[in-house]
């Protein structure tokens, strides 16, 4: 595979005749008051110039734009407004379903080799933009650290919607042959005929693609002979227009395909959900990476080596760290228990033990103010609490992530309910993206470990 990288005016008043006092005076006011007219009008012209996102705005060398889902600029955001209690309970299904997915993957009961499911993949949180073939068609990606291959809905395809990849007008696309090496490293492949064909299943859907190869550029830098998953055809619901765009660890993610270009080192800050623009940064390679951060070390979990571990030795609420016994946040790479960080889930999930933990330490910080529930959250409050709310830390070896109220607290767009934005797990920690967002998040693979430092990107 071979990569490539790629006279101001015035306003004078200057009196031509003998002018008396009073008219003097009079065209004075006159001026001062059209000057202060044209000031106040571009003065709001830059007001509303910096409250309106820039969707056009380019990336600049191999750092691209990252947009939320629901961000102006995005074609995926929702066509009819939900209400706050709407949408928090549908970020919550959304999270149920990733999570029991990402459960599956763990335990290495799933053989899914691509995608975030299909629930998750319909509503992703964070999108780029990318160009794929030649000439060059642009999709917009979801981004998903724990998924490999790059998943793209292609022309033709039953079951998709109208924004497709189509093949036939890309010079450079080729279907990759059974016997290619990237055919081997697909869990699920098959070959009814000469072409590698992929089959995966999840939530009562099924999907049929082809594994294929061709130009892709995100930024200014071209990747030659990319191998993605050309999706052909989708049973048991709708697919989403978007591609996925795989930034896990496993041989065919974005990461190991751009080895010699990027030296599989990347960042993102994701934008708060409160942003007008919701406009964050996805900074692949070395070049511009942050120079003062703090690291922690990667884990590998041999059954799902792509998937990003830390080790979450403590949560800290207030002054205090919560007691929690250490075999509950621990890594086992035999039965895939422990802590992964995640760009797909919205809310941290901790598993029983731990969340019930620092749930009620929350809680007893908070006082006598009453507690209600609202969907899977359980600690909800309908009176100010500002005043009184701790602060969260999530603890490990080498850093400390101090999260800002917004990271942990959701708020009503009326702030009547505040409610703590995580839950309970069965079997694995989460630690996802609403707690990672205005933070600079760097994975620096080759030599294994994981940077944050605080970043308002919004």
């Amino acid at each position: 595979m071979k990569v490539t990288k790629c006279n101001s005016t015035k306003y004078i008043y200057t009196p031509t005749c003998r002018h008396t006092p009073h008219q003097l005076h009079s065209k004075t006011n006159t001026l001062m008051e059209a000057l202060h007219l044209t000031i106040l009008f571009l003065v709001s012209l830059t007001v509303v110039h910096s409250l309106s996102p820039n969707c056009e705005s380019t990336s600049h060398g191999s750092t691209l734009r990252v947009y939320h889902v629901s961000s102006p600029c995005s074609p995926f955001r929702p066509k009819t407004s939900l209400s706050w209690e709407e949408s928090v309970l549908q970020m919550q299904a959304d999270d149920k379903t990733r999570l029991v997915y990402l459960t599956s993957l763990v335990a290495g009961r799933s053989f899914v080799p691509i995608g975030s499911g299909r629930q998750i993949i319909q509503s992703p949180t964070y999108i780029v933009k990318a160009k794929i073939g030649t000439p060059a068609q642009s999709l917009l990606m979801a981004l998903d650290t724990s998924t490999d291959m790059a998943l793209v809905p292609c022309a033709g395809c039953l079951g998709c919607s109208s924004s497709t990849f189509d093949s036939t007008k890309s010079v450079s696309f080729s279907s990759l042959a059974c016997g290619a090496d990237q055919c081997k490293q697909v869990q699920s492949s098959s070959c009814p005929g000469t072409t590698c064909s992929l089959n995966m299943t999840y939530g009562g859907s099924t999907i049929a693609a082809n594994l294929a190869q061709d130009n892709v550029t995100l930024a200014t830098d071209s990747i030659i002979g990319y191998s993605f998953s050309c999706v052909k055809k989708v049973d048991g619901g709708s697919f989403p227009p978007q591609g996925v765009l795989g930034l896990g660890r496993g041989p065919l993610s974005f990461v190991s395909q751009s080895k010699s270009l990027y030296t599989s080192t990347f960042s993102y800050c994701l934008p708060s959900f409160k942003s007008s623009s919701f406009s964050g940064t996805l900074r692949l390679g070395l070049n511009g990476q942050p120079k003062n951060i703090k690291f922690t070390p990667l884990l590998v979990n041999p059954r799902r080596t792509s998937l990003y571990y830390v080790n979450l030795i403590g949560i800290r609420v207030g002054a205090k760290v919560v007691n929690i016994p250490p075999g509950v946040l621990a890594f086992n790479p035999n039965t895939g228990a422990g802590t992964i960080i995640d760009s797909g889930t919205v809310f941290t999930r901790l598993v029983d033990a731990a969340y019930t933990a620092v749930r009620d330490e929350f809680r007893r910080r908070m006082g006598k103010a009453v507690v209600s529930s609202l969907g899977g959250f359980d600690t909800c409050y309908t009176v100010p609490i500002g005043r009184q709310v701790p602060t969260m830390t999530f603890m490990f070896p080498g850093l400390n992530m101090s999260l800002p109220q917004d990271n942990f607290l959701i708020h009503s767009s009326s702030g009547s309910t505040t409610c703590l934005a995580m839950s309970a797990s069965p079997a694995l920690n989460v630690i996802a993206n609403m707690q990672q967002q205005n933070h600079r998040v760097l994975f620096d693979i080759p030599n294994s470990r994981l940077g944050i430092s605080r970043e308002i990107c919004s």
